[in-house]
């Protein structure tokens, strides 16, 4: 397959995780490749790597399809997951499982024919390191899955996943605290779109009580795993308060959602629906500020080749 081309070469596009409240915002994903806007640098964590490489599969349906409950991830999610012994994600199945029996496409050629670069990152539960991973760390389908996941894997939630002999879990709890914003400024970028799973306004508060015993309840035996819990809420206002700046000096265009309809755990079939089109409506309202930021004018920049491209439903259904 010949090499794909880009056309956003100077500004990065930072995914935040969030669990499946990234249900609202892979529609962002969707309406940058329905209105053929390709960035040749994608950054995210948590449910934010998943954005992130599927975008750059440029594959609209596993954009969608991976957050929603209804089809691979049917009886994987919630309390009968739980029962189960696998966890409130079973996330054996929803990874590994769902591309290893066909599920859940994913197109390998595609994103290897991509050559925008890439960085996801991980939180090393043993030592608190936080590990980043680019696609050259990606030899393969399920290498790449399996580090996708490992940015994924929220403590409590989901079975802690073994990579190269290191417990890794959830990028949220290393560098940036959820931010992923500090990956591309380690990597030279001094603009950025940044997605948010929060309405503007959103900080963090500390942890209560009850909170801070699960907490410890959660990461027992584990004092970089415990103390990162502890700490996030403070990381991650401040590293909010850094985009917001970066914001009004004009380096980073933030697409707050207008609403958050659902959780990080939300798995309702329906609602993920709602917050997906709910999502893809706002986002399209947004395309004239996000040319503007990218490409000097609201209606500048590629145009789609078919002129139905922008309603989202088309190749969905």
């Amino acid at each position: 397959m010949e090499s794909l081309r880009n056309n956003v070469f100077d500004c990065a596009l930072v995914f935040e995780g969030g669990g499946y409240r990234a249900a609202y915002t892979c529609a962002f994903a969707n309406v940058l490749l329905e209105q053929g806007i390709y960035f040749d640098y994608v950054c995210g964590l948590s449910a934010g790597a998943s954005n992130s490489v599927n975008y750059l599969s440029r594959d609209r349906k596993r954009v969608r399809e991976a957050f929603m409950t209804d089809g691979a991830a049917k009886g994987l999610v919630g309390l009968r997951s739980l029962l189960r012994g696998r966890g409130y994600f079973d996330a054996d199945s929803l990874y590994e499982g769902a591309l290893r029996d066909g599920t859940l496409v994913f197109d390998w050629d595609t994103f290897s024919a991509n050559p925008a670069r890439l960085r996801i990152q991980a939180f090393e539960r043993d030592t608190g390191r936080t590990l980043r991973f680019s696609r050259d760390d990606m030899t393969d389908p399920m290498r790449m899955i399996d580090l996708v996941r490992a940015s994924s894997t929220l403590p409590g939630m989901m079975k802690p996943l073994e990579v190269d002999g290191r417990v890794l879990m959830d990028g949220g709890l290393g560098t940036g605290a959820g931010i992923p914003l500090c990956m591309a400024e380690d990597d030279g970028f001094d603009r950025f779109v940044f997605v948010a799973t929060r309405p503007r306004g959103y900080r963090k508060k500390e942890p209560g009580a009850r909170d801070k015993q699960m907490f410890k309840a959660v990461a027992r035996d584990y004092p970089y795993l415990r103390k990162a819990l502890l700490t996030r809420w403070e990381r991650y206002n401040a590293a909010l308060d850094h985009v917001e700046e970066l914001a009004e000096k004009g380096r980073a265009l933030v697409i707050y959602p207008d609403e958050m309809p659902v959780e990080n755990a939300t798995v309702n079939p329906r609602k993920l629906k709602a917050a997906y089109e709910a999502g893809h409506a706002q986002y399209v309202r947004e395309v004239p500020r996000v040319r503007e930021f990218l490409f000097g004018s609201a209606d500048a920049g590629p145009c789609p080749d078919d002129p139905d491209e922008g309603t989202g439903y088309i190749t969905l259904g």
